[in-house]
């Protein structure tokens, strides 16, 4: 059945896709942590220049507490992402057991028409 090869083929395409999307979280969230931990040396240079540490301090880096807002931002940005790296994980799971199954049927209807296929060759030769 040309069919099941077809719906092989959209689930292997899919499972493609999820792993591809998740590929794509990955990445995010380790350009986030670096990028985080670039603000965390900035923070501790300017701490360390302005030698003031208290962020409640009235003299603390204006610069330092900017940084460490985006760094907060990015820390949030990030757990956001692991939110939906383990939805897209979770999906992905479902993608490939719908291609298991898929697969499945084609290679049972494969075996199916091998008997009416020896069949025939039977009856012409």
């Amino acid at each position: 059945m040309k069919s099941r090869g077809n719906l092989v083929r959209l689930k292997q395409f899919q499972v493609n896709e999820k792993r591809r999307q998740l590929l794509q979280l990955d990445m995010m969230i380790a350009e986030f942590d670096r990028m985080a931990g670039e603000l965390e040396y900035q923070i501790n240079a300017e701490e360390k220049k302005a030698g003031i540490t208290d962020t409640n301090h009235f003299a603390y880096p204006t610069f330092a507490k900017a940084a460490r807002l985006r760094q907060e931002n990015l820390k949030n940005s990030q757990a956001d992402l692991l939110q939906q790296k383990a939805t897209a994980e979770s999906l992905l799971a479902e993608a490939e057991a719908e291609l298991s199954k898929a697969e499945m049927l084609e290679s049972r209807d494969g075996k199916s028409r091998e008997p009416e296929v020896d069949n025939r060759s039977a009856m012409i030769g």
